[in-house]
C-alpha cells in the first residue's frame, strides 16, 4: 500500500478496473472478483458511468449499480478508495456545470454513497471553458461529495492548461492522469503526457495495462480464444506483439508469476506510474492481476527492447 501522491489516499498497488461487471461479468461473478480482491489486499477501485453502455440492453450506470450492492451488502464502503467519471455516456455527455451536476448526483445513488474518492473527467472537453469545469468540481468538493478530481484522455497540452488554469483560479486541480498505456501501445503517454505529469508530481494510473487480456499470454500464434475481447486484440498480432509475449513469458518464468503480474510490473517500473488499472472477469484473473512482483533494470531493458 502506498499514499496516492497529492492525496491523503492509501492505495493497494494494483487498481480494479470496474468495466467487465455488468458487461462480461454479471452481479455474482463480479462480487466473487470483489470479495477475492480485498481478500488479497486490495482496496482502489476504478468504474465510470458509462460502464457498460455498449453491450446490448444496457443503458449505462451497469458497473456502478453492480458496485453499489457490493458495498452495501458488505458494509465496506470506507475501506474503499472508490474512483468513477463523467463526460462519456451518451445521455450525459461533456463537462459543462450542470451535466457535471446532474451526472455525479446520479453516480452517488448508483453507488449507494454520498461522495466518491476520486472523480474523473473521462474525456476532455472543448466546447466548455476548463475553469468552468473546474469551478463546478471545486463546489462539490466543498460539499463533501467529491474528494479529489483527476484527468483522463486528456493530452499532455491541455493537462497541463488544466494544471494552469486551476493554479491561476485558486481551483482545485487534477492530481492524476488515466489514459491508455501498456507494453504495446507507449504512446502518446511516453511521448508527451508523461513530462506534464513527472513535471507536476500528479501520479499515471494507465488503463488497458494488460492490452485488452493479449499480454495476459492467453493469445497465441494459432491458438483461438473466447473472448469479448478477442476480435479487438487482433491488432497486437505482429511480430512485435508476439515477440513482446516471448520476453514476458521468460521473465515470468524466472518469477514464478504471471505474465499479467510481469505486465504490470513493466508499467510500475515507470516513474510516472503509480497504480496501474486492470480488470478481472473471475477470480483466476484476478488472482493473476493481483501478484506484485519487481523487475530488475535488465527485465525492464528487456521487455523495452521486446516491444519496440
Amino acid at each position: 500500500m502506498f499514499t496516492l501522491p497529492k492525496t491523503d489516499l492509501i492505495v493497494h498497488p494494483l487498481c480494479l478496473g470496474a468495466n467487465v461487471f455488468g458487461w462480461s461479468a454479471d452481479e455474482p461473478q463480479s462480487f466473487a472478483v470483489l470479495d477475492a480482491y480485498v481478500a488479497a489486499g486490495g482496496n482502489f477501485i476504478d468504474t465510470a458511468d458509462v460502464y457498460s453502455e455498449w453491450k446490448e440492453g444496457n443503458s449505462g450506470g451497469e458497473s456502478e449499480v453492480i458496485l453499489g450492492n457490493w458495498m452495501k451488502a458488505r458494509n465496506n464502503r470506507g475501506n474503499i478508495v472508490l474512483a468513477t467519471k463523467v463526460a462519456k455516456l451518451s445521455t450525459r455527455r461533456g463537462l459543462s456545470p450542470q451535466n457535471i451536476t446532474s451526472a455525479l448526483d446520479d453516480s452517488l445513488r448508483r453507488l449507494q454513497t454520498d461522495y466518491v474518492d476520486i472523480y474523473y473527467s473521462h474525456e476532455d472537453d472543448l466546447k466548455v471553458p476548463t475553469e468552468e469545469t473546474l469551478a463546478t468540481y471545486t463546489k462539490h468538493i466543498s460539499e463533501g461529495k467529491i474528494r479529489y478530481i483527476a484527468a483522463s484522455q486528456h493530452s499532455g497540452a491541455r493537462l497541463q492548461h488544466a494544471l494552469d488554469t486551476a493554479k491561476a483560479n485558486n481551483l482545485a486541480s487534477y492530481i492524476a492522469l488515466q489514459d491508455h498505456y501498456n507494453l504495446i501501445t507507449r504512446n502518446p503517454f511516453e511521448a508527451e503526457q508523461a513530462a506534464v505529469v513527472t513535471k507536476n508530481g500528479l501520479s499515471a494510473l494507465p488503463f488497458y495495462g494488460l492490452a485488452k487480456g493479449f499480454l495476459s499470454g492467453k493469445y497465441r500464434p494459432g491458438i483461438t480464444v473466447e473472448s469479448v475481447r478477442a476480435e479487438a486484440v487482433k491488432e497486437y498480432m505482429t511480430p512485435t506483439g508476439w515477440a513482446t509475449i516471448d520476453a514476458l513469458d521468460a521473465i515470468a518464468k524466472n518469477h514464478g508469476a504471471s505474465m499479467s503480474a510481469v505486465a504490470l510490473a513493466w508499467l510500475r517500473s515507470n516513474p510516472a506510474v503509480s497504480a496501474p488499472i486492470a480488470s478481472a472477469r473471475t477470480v483466476e484473473q484476478l488472482l493473476e492481476i493481483i501478484q506484485i512482483i519487481k523487475l530488475s533494470k535488465e527485465e525492464v531493458e528487456q521487455l523495452n527492447t521486446a516491444s519496440r
